[in-house]
């Protein structure tokens, strides 16, 4: 049974989504501040963060989700608001959140984005599961790679989610970040806009303006190249985006 974090204040709502997400068969734990959220994502492996922007005391939504993915933690997050400007989005996506979702919204809609989510990630606590039990984060493999990219001394499984470094440690990679692999490899060579990325991975508007990508680009030079400020395979095109190379 997935489970659930519902962050909502609002007493009518938070109580009517918990019964509808625990009639759709999750397990659902419900509070109403970010302190509280912060200490459940903290205390136990959750499938998914539904998380309102607004809420009461010293942490908004925002906030929350920003500390929950400095922690490392990439569970997804489907941000709950009452604003739904450009800036809005924007302020949501940098925070680490995967999806943004105005009030009023439709109920089943909310329901059709939380059973996507879930379908597409994996967890931690599910590694040591058979690989057909893991969804693929990106369709079909890359034509011609299977299930495993390898450059220089780096090897990522688009089957496992894993990743072997340069360095020879293995990590877990965030979905998010088996896409943009898995976009590099299907694109290699190729010169690929940040919009691209935006609407490949993150299903936004190729126009959003955002550092989102870039950051998740540090991230990857991070792991996979032995000097992130001099890359050997992911380069960037200045003021377009970046190109993968073996």
């Amino acid at each position: 049974m997935s489970r659930v974090l519902l962050v909502e204040d609002e007493e009518h709502l938070a109580l009517g989504l918990r019964f509808n997400l625990e009639n759709a068969g999750y397990e659902v734990r419900l509070v109403r501040t970010g302190r509280e959220a912060l200490q459940e994502v903290e205390r136990e492996a959750l499938d998914l963060v539904i998380l309102d922007v607004m809420l009461p005391g010293d942490l908004d939504g925002t906030q929350v989700a920003r500390a929950i993915r400095r922690a490392g933690n990439f569970v997804p997050i489907i941000m709950l608001t009452a604003r739904d400007t450009m800036e809005d989005r924007i302020v949501g996506i940098d925070a680490g959140a995967d999806d943004y979702v105005a009030k009023p919204f439709d109920l089943d809609e909310l329901l059709a984005r939380v059973r996507g989510h879930l379908r597409r990630q994996v967890w931690d606590r599910r590694r040591g599961e058979a690989p057909e039990a893991l969804p693929d984060p990106a369709e079909a493999p890359p034509e011609g790679e299977g299930e495993v990219l390898a450059f220089g001394d780096n090897r990522v499984d688009f089957h496992t989610w894993k990743a072997t470094t340069h360095a020879g440690q293995v990590v877990q990679l965030s979905g998010k970040e088996v896409a943009i692999m898995r976009l590099f490899a299907q694109e290699e060579g190729k010169v690929i806009p940040r919009g691209m990325f935006l609407e490949k991975v993150w299903n936004e508007p190729a126009t959003l303006e955002t550092r989102t990508v870039d950051n998740f680009i540090l991230r990857l030079r991070k792991l996979f190249e032995p000097d992130p400020r001099n890359p050997r395979h992911i380069l960037g095109v200045r003021g377009v985006g970046y190109r993968f190379v073996r």
